[in-house]
């Protein structure tokens, strides 16, 4: 017997603003890719159980490309697996578009072909069914 809620997939993009950049050459932390994991997640649990649920943990966390100021990232969570109270959920961090100031300060581009970011594998927690 299939859960209806696995595959369910929710995506957010998010523009990342200068003032977050960590690094020389304007890279952000790899942290940044988990809390926006962490908002995804969030409308998952509201969409599958009609709350925010909470984050319990990560089982795996890949860091495949930097991620840098200017950067609009397309963050895609998606169900992979239904517990009595758990889900676990796919995570993905693409980059799908980039500054580009070596032409000037507020050129930037689509990409052509995203460039994976972060891959990440989480579970989180809901509460009991009423």
């Amino acid at each position: 017997m299939s859960d209806s809620r696995v595959g369910l997939t929710v995506t957010h993009r998010r523009y990342v603003p200068y003032s977050h950049a960590h690094y020389a050459g304007n890279l952000v932390d790899g942290a940044y890719a988990l809390g926006l994991f962490g908002d995804v997640a969030t409308e998952v649990c509201i969409r599958t159980d009609g709350d925010e649920g909470l984050f319990a943990s990560y089982s795996d966390v890949q860091f495949k490309a930097p991620m840098k100021a200017g950067d609009v990232l397309e963050v895609v969570a998606t169900v992979s697996r239904v517990g009595t109270r758990s889900r676990t959920i796919d995570f993905i961090a693409r980059v799908v578009c980039r500054g580009r100031p070596d032409k000037s300060e507020s050129a930037a581009e689509v990409l052509a072909e995203p460039i994976v970011a972060v891959t990440a594998t989480g579970t989180v927690v809901v509460p009991p069914a009423a």
